[in-house]
């Protein structure tokens, strides 16, 4: 009885390391995937690795956020970024390539925020993703803030 007991033990020690097996790689696989690689280029030295000069405050973190969801024109970021900022607006859908994913850690944690604001500002060729030049530079920077609280 004790042999068929260890056997049974041996086959749910099994399943549990297949298991996280099986889905540790899928979550390796999924966390590349979403990095969304683009052919856009980099920013000018000058912007390209200038931080955000301001604070993170919830008050332009707050203004970021009206700017995403309505402000900024002629198009706000939601409508195709979604509410979740994962890509997912509701414009999205026949987009290719699909719009950013800003959930996504891996990719956010790798672009400089003046990378950022340069794509914002000039948009990003070979995508749906516009320039908003009209915006000012305040604007954009609390934009990036509220960006960075999808990644979590």
């Amino acid at each position: 009885m004790k042999k068929n007991g260890r056997h049974a033990g041996s086959i749910v020690v099994m399943a549990l390391v297949c298991f996280i097996f099986i889905f540790g790689f899928s979550a390796l696989a999924f966390s590349a995937d979403c990095q969304q690689k683009r052919k856009t280029p980099k920013a000018p030295d000058s912007i390209y690795n200038k931080k955000n000069p301001l604070e993170s405050s919830p008050e332009n973190i707050s203004a970021g956020k009206k700017m995403y969801q309505k402000g900024a024109k002629p198009l706000a970021c939601i409508k195709c970024h979604g509410e979740k900022g994962d890509g997912l607006g509701k414009i999205a859908k026949g987009m290719t390539p699909k719009p950013k994913d800003f959930t996504c850690r891996a990719m956010m944690g790798k672009i400089p925020d003046g990378q950022l604001f340069w794509i914002i500002q000039n948009g990003s060729k070979g995508t749906g993703m516009m320039g908003f030049k009209k915006l000012k530079d305040e604007q954009v920077w609390q934009l990036i803030l509220y960006l960075r609280q999808f990644a979590g």
